[in-house]
C-alpha cells in the first residue's frame, strides 16, 4: 500500500492520491477492503455499547 508524505495539508492532492489508489485495486480488492472496514466498525460499534438489540418491556 503506497504513502502519501506531504510537507503541508493539500487536500486535492490528497483526494487525488486516494482516487489513483482506488483506481489501480481491482474490484475484488476494494470489495474485500470495503467488508473488512465494515467489519471493524461493527466491532468498534459493539465495544462502545451500541447494537444492542431491542428490549420488550411490559407494562402493568
Amino acid at each position: 500500500m503506497a504513502v502519501l508524505k506531504l510537507e503541508k495539508d493539500d487536500e486535492q492532492q490528497e483526494i487525488k492520491f486516494e482516487l489513483d489508489y482506488l483506481a489501480s485495486l481491482t474490484t475484488r480488492q476494494r470489495f474485500k477492503m470495503m467488508l473488512k472496514k465494515s467489519r471493524e466498525m461493527l466491532l468498534l460499534l459493539k465495544q462502545n455499547g451500541h447494537r444492542k438489540s431491542t428490549q420488550v418491556i411490559k407494562r402493568t
